[in-house]
This record gives C-alpha cells, structure tokens and sequence, in this order.
C-alpha cells in the first residue's frame, strides 16, 4: 500500500515513518507537516492509505478530509481521544491515540490491508514486525532520531508538558519524548511511581524528604496537589 503521513509534530512523523518501515507491504511516498501543504499530492497522486493527524494548526484532519477530492483509506494518530467518533463517522479504518505502539499500528495496516485486499491482508505480518517483549525494569522512550533505553530505576521524576513529557534522570539529565502522562502513570504505577500532581510522577525510592505540599527530589521541590495527596500519602503509609 502506498502511504503518506501528515502530522505536524516531527517526532510523531519520524516514529511512523519507523513503523512504515518495519512493514513489507506498506511504501512511504511522502509525508507532510501541515494539512494544507498535502491536499494538492492527494488528489494528484495514487495513494491508498493517510496517516492523519487530527490536531494541526490552521487546518485540522477533519478540514483535511473534507477538501480532498480523491479518497483514500484513512488511519487518524493523534494525541486526543475526543475525536473518536467523528473519526469513524468520516470513514476512517482505524483511530491510533499516541503514543502509538507497534504492536496497535501494525494492526490498524492489517486492517487496511482487509479493505484492500482480504486475501493478502495477512502479508503485513513479516519477520521484520516481530514485537518484542517488554521487560519489566525498563522501557524505551522516543527522543529525536532514537529509541531510548530507560531503566525504571533510573527515573527520578517525569514532568508533563502538554503532549510531550520530560522524564528526569540520576544523571542529571532529561529525556523529552512524545507521550502523555496518564500512559506513563498506567505503566509506572506498579513499579513504585506514585503520580502526585496533574504535571508530575515521581519515583518513590528518590524521595528524599516530603513537606506538607511537596516532595524533594534531588534538588528538586516537586508539588503535591490536594486531588493527588490522599492517595500518595495513603500508599507511603504516611
């Protein structure tokens, strides 16, 4: 299948085009950082399937969809459940919430791949998308132009910052990468991170001492809210 991803954040672009990679039966023609820039390709080229973000400025997925005259098969990636619905409702096959994993990408191709040709469908699945297990100790994040590997005890902190996050580590350093806190608190929660405010989790064992309102960390004061103290203190039998 001939692809194109439009998204307006680089990091999601270069993820996807990653996967794209790994999967023999999908070809990368082009990709896009805006929506604008993209109607004039589609409707002039062959294309059989869009990896399409939704949130973009100035001219949405959904405007997107609406101004192009060729229709191709269309997979949403975006950073928002909200939208699932009307995703479905504009015919899309799938709608992938990033972070997106491998594992959930290559299912939505299989899934295209059905619409197109349901006989081959099954030849999306290749020795190059083999998903590796997920040790217990460790994850990887996306960083620029790699995959990151984090070891959980490492992890001082992790602060939110809209779509992205900053994972601070015991080497002074931070990680930026493209992924929503709420995944990050569901992944960490049984590894002894406690999340204790909308824009922060913390790694319990790096705590250092813990006031009224905040927790030190390294040379970090990092606030406890009232709608996550409860919880917190509950679980440290404080």
């Amino acid at each position: 299948m001939k692809c194109v991803i439009i998204d307006d954040e680089p990091l999601a672009v270069e993820l996807l085009e990653d996967f794209v990679r790994k999967v023999d039966t999908l070809e990368l023609v082009s990709t896009f950082n805006n929506a604008i820039d993209a109607v004039s390709f589609i409707n002039q080229n062959n294309v059989d399937l869009i990896f399409l973000d939704i949130q973009m400025p100035h001219f949405s997925g959904i405007d997107f969809l609406n101004t192009i005259e060729k229709k191709p098969l269309v997979i949403f990636t975006t950073a928002y459940s909200d939208y699932a619905v009307e995703g479905f409702n504009l015919g899309a096959v799938d709608y992938l919430v990033k972070p997106i994993p491998f594992h959930r990408f290559l299912k939505s191709v299989v899934r295209a791949q059905q619409v197109l040709n349901p006989a081959g469908a099954i030849q999306a699945i290749t020795e190059n998308t083999t998903v590796p297990e997920l040790e217990q100790d460790f994850m990887f994040v996306r960083a620029e132009y790699e995959n990151v590997k984090m070891n959980f005890s490492d992890i001082l902190f992790i602060e939110g910052l809209k779509d992205y996050v900053k994972i601070y580590t015991t080497d002074n350093k931070f990680t930026l990468t493209l992924i929503s806190l709420i995944k990050l608190e569901n992944l960490l929660s049984s590894k002894g991170f406690s999340r204790i405010h909308r824009s922060y989790i913390i790694n319990i064992k790096h705590v250092k001492s813990i006031q009224k309102n905040k927790v030190l960390i390294s040379d970090k004061r990092i606030p406890i809210s009232e709608s996550y103290k409860n919880a917190f203190f509950e679980r440290i039998n404080l």
